[in-house]
């Protein structure tokens, strides 16, 4: 799965994130698109503990169905005043159970920190939801000008560190399912 962690009108996050999408594709994967603007997650309106599951909602029933199948999550996400979106924080908090032993990697984009101090932030989240971070990052440093005609504009390096996340989250995918069963 491939969470678009940014809803903003005009966000350079979709384009990063179409291709993380195309990379994961070609190396063989089936890929969940999951673009946070499209869902629509409203603010956190259930009324039990995401723990319990106990869902109500449908739009919280889809996105558990759709979290539980993954079987690995790349969180493209920008930095907001240095910490993480909003919106990636609520698509994550709306669930728990679901998130649990899934391995996770990230692709942060911004300015000079590449959004690293948003990732910084989300580590406490990703731990407290039992999910198993990758050592291996993709992190874009002056995202917004290396976006030309709607396209990420080619990095070797930067293509080499996504070979490291798809390679990496494949390795943790088995191993990790059998413990969630």
């Amino acid at each position: 799965m491939i969470i678009v962690g940014s809803v903003r009108p005009g966000r350079i996050g979709l384009p990063i994130a179409q291709w993380v999408r195309e990379r994961v594709e070609a190396a063989g994967h089936e890929v969940d698109f999951a673009d946070l603007a499209e869902i629509a997650l409203p603010f956190l309106d259930e009324p039990a503990h995401p723990a319990k599951k106990q869902y109500t909602q449908p739009h919280t029933v889809a996105w558990s169905e759709r979290v539980d199948a993954a079987e690995a999550v790349i969180l493209v996400t920008p930095e907001y005043n240095h910490s993480y979106s909003p919106a990636l924080k609520n698509a994550l908090d709306f669930l728990f159970r679901e998130w649990s032993r899934k391995p996770v990697a990230f692709v942060s984009y911004g300015g000079v920190s590449g959004g690293l101090r948003g990732v910084t932030a989300l580590e406490p989240v990703l731990l407290a939801l039992g999910m198993v971070r990758s050592t291996a990052d993709v992190i874009i440093p002056g995202a917004s000008r290396q976006i030309e005609d709607g396209t990420l504009a080619h990095d070797d390096s930067r293509e080499r560190a996504m070979e490291a996340v798809i390679d990496e989250l494949a390795s943790l995918a088995a191993p990790l399912a059998a413990l969630r069963t």
